[in-house]
């Protein structure tokens, strides 16, 4: 890449693909380092998916070039597979396979993996080794799509919306994995529309948006160079026109969803004390405030006027 970063574990550079005239990926541009936790941030269908079935070598680029490994994952995907490792969004296996034999199968595609027994510790399957496929909770399930995915102890890990479905605790629980496995070194590309996840989880983001890179940097530096300043969440006892609210000293923007006003304001003090001098001259009331540091959400919303979840 022209960035020259040798110690990349992943390059990709100028990347397009369409599916006929659905272009679903527009000239995007990241990297990878070695044993970093990095995001591809991004609502449903922002091309997230298609960027990381190039990377698997499981789909061909129409243009730009892509380095995984060393490797071209179109001309070297035999030998990319043995260096990489991937948690597709669905895994489906045989309702009567047992944890431990899936876990067996999947070590015979490849020529060196892991212990199935270290497998099976690592990710709180032990008790669940002869259990069938179809009778694990759905965190089970999660878990053992990990476990698959680390079965030939890849340098790369590829998780595509790993949390998708999962309550709040069981998504702790994958979080905690994937700490865990920045704590050992491996390199992990973590795609997801969770704005919590990528804050928690990233050393670096891209946020990516119709198949076109938007933002890209840690998570601290892209909400420090949004501008945005302080948010502010506000419940009034009468709805008011969030353009109203955006004339407000000290306020940079204003939007409503769902009853909520989010406000931008830096510094807050003084919006604070504008928008209650506002509300007492309206006869209005204020019914909830709480102000709390912009997010990779408002950088989103900066950038493309929606949120990421709409």
């Amino acid at each position: 890449m022209s960035n020259g970063n040798h110690s990349a574990l992943v390059e990709v550079e100028n990347l397009h693909k369409s599916y006929g005239s659905l272009r679903a990926l527009r000239g995007i541009t990241f990297s990878i380092k070695q044993g970093e936790v990095f995001g591809l941030l991004g609502p449903n269908g922002a091309g997230k998916t298609t960027t990381i079935e190039i990377l698997e070598g499981l789909r061909q680029p129409d243009s730009g070039t892509v380095t995984v490994c060393g490797m071209d994952p179109t001309r070297e995907k035999a030998a990319l597979k043995e260096r990489i490792g991937a948690q597709l969004q669905a895994t489906v296996l045989p309702d009567k396979i047992r944890v431990e034999e899936a876990l067996q199968l999947f070590a015979s595609f490849y020529r060196v993996s892991a212990s199935i027994d270290m497998l099976l510790d690592h990710f709180g399957l032990v008790e669940k080794r002869r259990v069938y496929f179809e009778n694990l909770s759905g965190g089970q399930k999660q878990r053992l799509a990990l476990a698959l995915a680390l079965v030939n102890n890849p340098a790369l890990v590829l998780l595509d919306e790993p949390t998708v479905g999962l309550d709040a605790q069981l998504r702790r629980d994958i979080y905690a994995l994937i700490e865990q496995f920045r704590a050992e070194g491996r390199t992990t590309l973590l795609t997801t529309h969770y704005i919590e996840e990528a804050e928690r989880l990233a050393d670096h983001v891209a946020i990516i948006d119709r198949g076109q890179v938007i933002a890209m940097g840690t998570p601290r530096e892209l909400i420090q160079n949004s501008g945005k300043g302080t948010r502010l969440e506000v419940r009034l006892a009468r709805p008011v026109s969030p353009d109203r609210l955006r004339r407000l000293d000290m306020v940079a923007d204003c939007r409503e969803a769902e009853g909520v006003y989010f406000l931008h304001a830096q510094p807050p003090a003084p919006a604070v004390a504008a928008l209650v001098r506002f509300l007492e001259a309206e006869g209005n009331a204020l019914l909830d405030l709480h102000i709390a540091p912009p997010t990779l959400e408002d950088v989103f919303v900066e950038m493309t006027g929606r949120r990421i979840e709409e």
